[in-house]
């Protein structure tokens, strides 16, 4: 639960009994994709999204004065962003995406981090939702501005360079990277060629594909997940911090952990490209 009485996750099912309830469910796709994908989540929102959906631009909704992707914004400008999608303190809020889940997470964690917990992922996102036979229309929608109120960020919730570079000497957390395994040793690039092969010293490497769902793409069940952490050392019962290319999908590693119960975990916003840029940050390569 991501707080009392609401689900971590809905199904398809869940969310077309529910959507048509007043406006208490407020649909929102929190798609977005690598630059190296050639993809614009925008334009295919308008191609097709589940009826009633609001599109939560990632690379909008953010601080405008970082050099770094999509980094967090500053809670009225959160709150300026979502009052105009319609979401308002007392909306149930359900995010998906169009891989199944890769960004939705994101989406999850920001909402969080500004103090609103009534947010849940669609399970499968819109993939699984189409594969049922679910309708879904095109163009804009129409959308009636809410009011939304965030609080202060959540500092539980995030992370700095500063505060993960402390981390290498404290040992206070275990840092997770989410990165697929060949960017995290280093053998491959990745796909910010200006920026170092490797990792952060010391930290684990959980794929963030490994706690999703093979068939399509939705959170695993909970062994799987256990799993899948066990196999990289993590303890789930310690402090944990998530980082990857650029915090989105720390972020899906970060609904994993919640899925299992761990409450101590935070996201480095800036991860790789943040840690990557910064001349005075050690850099490790190889399997950890």
């Amino acid at each position: 639960m991501s707080e009392t009485g609401t689900p971590l996750v809905v199904t398809p099912a869940w969310l077309a009994a529910e959507s048509g309830a007043g406006n208490a469910v407020r649909v929102l796709d929190g798609s977005w994709h690598l630059p190296t994908m050639a993809r614009d989540p925008a334009a295919e929102f308008l191609e097709a999204h589940i009826p009633g959906a609001a599109f939560f631009d990632i690379d909008s909704i953010c601080d405008p004065d970082s050099s770094l992707p999509h980094m967090l914004p500053s809670p009225e400008l959160f709150a300026d962003g979502v009052s105009g999608l319609g979401v308002s303190n007392d909306s149930h809020v359900v995010v998906y995406d169009t891989v199944g889940l890769y960004s939705a997470a994101r989406v999850w964690w920001m909402f969080r981090v500004f103090g609103h917990g009534r947010v849940s992922i669609l399970a499968g996102g819109l993939p699984r939702w189409r594969a049922e036979g679910r309708p879904v229309e095109s163009g804009e929608p129409a959308i009636e501005p809410a009011t939304f109120k965030a609080t202060s960020r959540d500092g539980t919730l995030v992370r700095s360079f500063e505060q993960v570079r402390a981390t290498l000497s404290d040992k206070s957390a275990q840092i997770v990277d989410a990165r697929a395994a060949a960017r995290f040793t280093g053998e491959d690039p990745g796909p910010r060629p200006d920026l170092p092969r490797g990792h952060i010293p010391g930290s684990r490497n959980v794929p963030f594909g490994a706690v999703l769902d093979d068939n399509d793409g939705a959170l695993g069940d909970a062994a799987a997940i256990r799993r899948a952490f066990a196999d990289a050392g993590v303890d789930p019962a310690r402090p944990v911090i998530a980082t990857c290319g650029s915090g989105i999908t720390a972020c899906t590693l970060a609904l994993a952990l919640a899925a299992i119960g761990t409450e101590q975990v935070a996201v480095y916003d800036g991860s790789w490209t943040d840690w990557g840029s910064r001349a005075d940050a050690p850099v490790e390569s190889g399997p950890t």
